[in-house]
């Protein structure tokens, strides 16, 4: 299989973008694919949530970005057999110092062009700025989630409005893989509501794996572990590990009608 580099993005912050990140990279690594995550925000939660110590890095993607050469030492290994790029809050920066730079859309796809893995995920910010474009520049796909809570849909439309514009200047290849409904409860009426309406917008869209209010999932990146080493039995795990194998067959369909 080539390489998929696939953007889990959504500028609403709260959505479970990270949670999404950590375990579905887990969960492909898991099933036999090398994987690499990539912590693009500057609250780094992605690398503190597979256990990095984000305060004592020496090089991070702020460094990968500024100077590619970098590439080889920007990468760590984690506990958790995923590789990872972190991040610290010095890529709040990278926003700023990135409009000065040549190709500054390209700076992240640059830098991935060193690295070979199976899946390449990667963890926006809840913005639509100058990281983001750069993840959906160096994408293939992109992974939307929505949590099923009021205004779920709020600003989705800047979200698509994006993707459409880097797909017609920096990316003719990117695409929507799925959108993935978070944070669900299936005993409130909401919930269902919001699994219709985001149905009903996004038509062949919504993965069938939902993922759900869990406490174990979400007590997980407190141990900076994901929820595949924390408790594999709960639901939560069940429900990314059931996500991982429906993300791996839609990339090997995606490939076959080379789209």
């Amino acid at each position: 299989m080539d390489q998929a580099v696939i953007a889990i993005a959504n500028q609403k912050g709260g959505v479970g973008k990270t949670t999404t990140t950590i375990n579905l990279g887990s969960y492909l690594q898991k099933i036999g694919h090398k994987v690499l995550i990539v912590d693009l925000d500057p609250q780094a939660n992605t690398t503190s949530g597979l256990g990095v110590d984000k305060t004592a890095l020496t090089h991070s993607v702020y460094h990968g970005l500024s100077d590619i050469s970098l590439a080889p030492e920007v990468i760590y290994n984690t506990h958790h057999n995923v590789s990872l790029v972190p991040a610290n809050p010095d890529l709040a920066a990278a926003e700023v110092e990135l409009v000065n730079l040549d190709q500054r859309e390209f700076r992240l796809k640059n830098l991935l062009n060193n690295y070979n893995f199976d899946f390449i995920l990667i963890d926006c910010p809840p913005s639509l700025g100058l990281l983001t474009i750069n993840a959906l520049t160096a994408a293939q796909h992109i992974i939307v989630p929505v949590q099923a809570e009021y205004y779920a849909l709020e600003g989705l439309g800047h979200l698509l409005d994006t993707t459409q514009r880097v797909r017609q200047a920096l990316n003719p290849n990117l695409d929507i893989l799925g959108v993935l409904l978070t944070m669900y409860n299936n005993r409130t009426t909401l919930s269902n509501q919001v699994q219709e309406e985001v149905q009903k917008h996004f038509p062949g869209k919504v993965f069938d794996a939902i993922i759900p209010r869990n406490v174990r999932l979400a007590e997980a990146p407190s141990y900076g572990r994901p929820i595949s080493s924390h408790d594999k039995w709960s639901k939560g795990a069940k429900s990314y590990k059931m996500l991982a194998k429906e993300v791996e067959q839609r990339v090997k369909d995606k490939k076959k009608v080379g789209k």
